[in-house]
């Protein structure tokens, strides 16, 4: 749903199709999933239990969701057939909001939940539960009578979670706010206890984002208190280095273990990376960087480079490869930095603007030699080729950093006096 359209009530979503981009049925939606949150904020919509063909219940991420219009819900293409299972912080907007008795903050007045509207941020993939349709006078199938009104979802208390307490269910809602490396620096001096609770507590993306930033003892030891399942969710949902440096750290039984549980092609990515060395360019790049054919315009890279889910490393520039315009399989032809494609215009094809005279690193680059390249060209990423002219991926300046300082930096408190201010 585009910036400006308007807001969708839950009751309209109920069993409506999912359809992917090629316009086949994925199933349909039964229930929406939400996190309630502290400090007065809006519920935050996580996702959608969709039920498939064989009936199962899965789960999917309003990440994936491209359009909620005209009676259906378009999805990126990208599903995980795993069963959806609640976690402690989430709540279903169908089964636990419609029918509530709550009060209005106003006056103190009970009213019934019938229904709930939702809305998607500007300039943002995040969606927030926006408006409650509620009745007033009491409740119960055979009384339907009572002046009905929509108010905002801050004139309805009954659904705001409590500051206090011991729950993980709070814990996690106060981590919402802070960046992946602030939640890690938290959890990482938290007891095993508590830490496997809020793990537990958090989404799939999230807890991936929270784990590329905890020191590898405590991300082994997070990995090893998740059911195998769920821990091969979370291996996919974070990048491809990060995944393979994690399995480089388990025994040999539980890493095979865990790959074939993952998605063949998550699982083909994290396979190839484990093969090179460590410290070279092989073992350090991703394999998600960003690929374009050269007859994609200056218009499709933008709209790529502002996906909200790449790191501003990947998004500073694009690599142009004859199809198929994926690794490692790709023919790269050059690379486009993220400032030429804001001086031409939308309709420039990238193959014109390419920038070939950027020569490209052989995965067994050494760290030293990577680490020199980026310093002298001014870069915040790398192609790596292979011997045939393939992109095998790109190496970017986070992951050089990660190698070159100690071992402890990830135990650095950012926030005291002498510390660097959290940027907002």
């Amino acid at each position: 749903m585009a910036s400006g359209a308007p807001r969708v009530y839950v009751s309209h979503l109920s069993g409506v199709p999912v359809f992917d981009p090629n316009g086949d049925q994925v199933g349909r939606v039964r229930d929406l999933v939400a996190m309630l949150r502290v400090g007065g904020r809006p519920p935050r919509l996580l996702g959608m239990v969709v039920e498939v063909v064989s009936r199962r219940r899965i789960f999917l991420p309003m990440t994936r969701v491209t359009g909620v219009e005209s009676g259906q819900v378009i999805t990126t293409g990208v599903v995980n057939m795993r069963r959806f299972e609640q976690r402690p912080t989430e709540r279903l907007v169908l089964g636990e909001f419609l029918d509530r008795r709550v009060r209005l903050a106003e006056s103190g007045e009970e009213v019934t939940v019938l229904d709930v509207a939702i809305h998607q941020l500007p300039a943002r993939r995040d969606w927030e539960i926006d408006k409650y349709f509620v009745r007033k006078g009491r409740g119960g199938a055979l009384r339907r009578k009572g002046e009905t009104l929509t108010v905002d979802w801050s004139a309805v208390s009954g659904f705001a979670l409590e500051e206090h307490g011991q729950g993980a269910e709070s814990l996690v809602a106060t981590f919402e706010r802070l960046r992946p490396a602030d939640v890690a620096n938290a959890l990482h001096h938290l007891t095993p206890k508590r830490r496997a609770e809020v793990a537990a507590a958090l989404d799939d993306d999230r807890l991936a984002d929270v784990l590329e930033e905890l020191p590898e003892d405590d991300q082994v030891e997070i990995l090893g208190k998740l059911k195998e399942e769920r821990a091969a969710d979370v291996l996919e949902a974070m990048d491809p280095d990060d995944a393979a440096d994690l399995l480089s750290e388990l025994p040999e039984a539980d890493k095979e273990r865990l790959l074939t549980l993952m998605r063949p092609d998550d699982a083909a990515d994290v396979r190839r990376l484990m093969s090179y060395e460590d410290r070279t360019a092989g073992g350090l790049m991703t394999t998600e960087p960003i690929v374009l054919r050269p007859d994609a315009t200056v218009a499709d890279a933008l709209a790529r480079v502002r996906q909200s889910d790449l790191s501003p490393a990947l998004a500073a520039q694009v690599y142009v490869c004859r199809s198929p315009d994926e690794t490692p399989t790709g023919k790269y032809l050059g690379t486009v930095h993220f400032q030429r494609l804001l001086r031409d215009p939308p309709f420039a094809l990238v193959s014109s603007i390419v920038d070939s005279d950027l020569v490209p690193l052989p995965p067994d680059t050494p760290l030293a030699v990577v680490t020199s390249y980026l310093a002298a060209y001014n870069l915040v990423s790398v192609p790596v080729v292979d011997e045939s002219g393939s992109l095998l991926g790109a190496v970017t300046v986070d992951d050089v950093l990660d190698h070159l300082l100690p071992e402890d930096w990830r135990e650095t408190d950012f926030h005291g006096e002498e510390g660097i201010a959290r940027g907002r």
